[in-house]
């Protein structure tokens, strides 16, 4: 048990001391990024998607 709390204390001590947390800027221009960049992923995957629908529609309608 004893190893246990000294993990958990040794943990929060880290996270206060050793850790360097990014600004409110940068953490803005980060979220910014992530989220624009999900926003382009998802936009070129419905694309291929509806690319590969169509396409499968038009291959099966032929039969």
């Amino acid at each position: 048990m004893g190893k246990l709390t000294k993990f958990f204390n040794d943990a929060v001590e880290e996270m206060q001391h050793k850790v360097t947390w990014p600004s409110y800027s940068e953490l803005q221009k980060s979220s910014i990024l992530v989220l624009v960049g999900s926003v382009v992923f998802a936009v070129i995957v419905g694309a291929m998607d509806f690319v590969y629908d169509s396409t499968l529609e038009w291959f099966y309608n032929q039969f």
